[in-house]
C-alpha cells in the first residue's frame, strides 16, 4: 500500500491535534502556564467569577469572539482602553482604527501595557497579544497597520474595557 502526500499530511494533523489535546487535558490550557510570573494572579474558580464565559473563554483559553460582535468596536470617544481582566490601561483612544477586520484595532498600546509570544495554535506562526499584569489573552498582533509604527493590534472586545478620560 502506498501512502499519498495527502494521508502523511493527513497523519500529521491527526498526530498535533492527539498531542495538542493530550497536552491541554493533562496540563490545562497554555494560559495556565503563561500566568506565572505575572502581578495579578487569580485561580481558575476566581477569574470564572470576575469574568463573563465569553469573556473567560477568550481571556483564559484564548478564544476569538465573532467579529463585528463588541461594542467597542464602535467606541471612539478619548479615553483608554482597559483589560477586563485588571483593568490595566491598554491602548489610548488616539491610537484606534477602524481595520475593516470587526475587532477593535490599535496601532500602537500604552507603554509596558502588553507582551507578546509566539503562537502556533493553528498551524500557522502569529504573535499573540496578552496583558502584562494578567497574562490574559487580548488578540494578536500583525504587520500590516497604519503608519507611524505598521503595525495592526486586533484586540477581542470582550477582553477589554473603556475608561473615558
Amino acid at each position: 500500500m502506498t501512502m499519498t502526500r495527502r494521508d502523511i499530511l493527513g497523519a500529521g494533523v491527526a498526530v498535533t491535534a492527539s498531542v495538542t489535546l493530550f497536552s491541554t487535558l493533562m496540563f490545562g490550557t497554555s494560559q495556565r502556564a503563561l500566568a506565572a510570573g505575572f502581578a495579578v494572579q487569580h485561580s481558575d474558580a476566581e477569574w470564572h467569577r470576575i469574568l463573563s464565559p465569553a469573556a473567560y473563554y477568550i481571556m483564559r483559553q484564548e478564544g476569538t469572539e465573532r467579529p463585528f460582535t463588541s461594542p467597542l468596536l464602535n467606541e471612539h470617544h478619548k479615553g483608554n482602553f482597559i483589560c477586563a481582566g485588571c483593568a490595566l490601561p491598554l491602548f489610548a483612544s488616539d491610537t484606534k482604527y477602524d481595520s475593516g477586520t470587526g475587532w477593535p484595532s490599535f496601532w500602537k498600546p500604552l507603554p509596558g501595557a502588553v507582551a507578546t509570544r509566539r503562537d502556533t495554535s493553528l498551524l500557522e506562526v502569529r504573535t499573540e497579544v496578552h496583558c502584562s499584569r494578567c497574562g490574559g489573552h487580548l488578540g494578536h498582533v500583525f504587520d500590516d497597520g497604519p503608519p507611524p509604527t505598521g503595525l495592526r493590534y486586533c484586540m477581542n472586545g470582550l477582553a477589554l474595557g473603556f475608561k473615558a478620560a
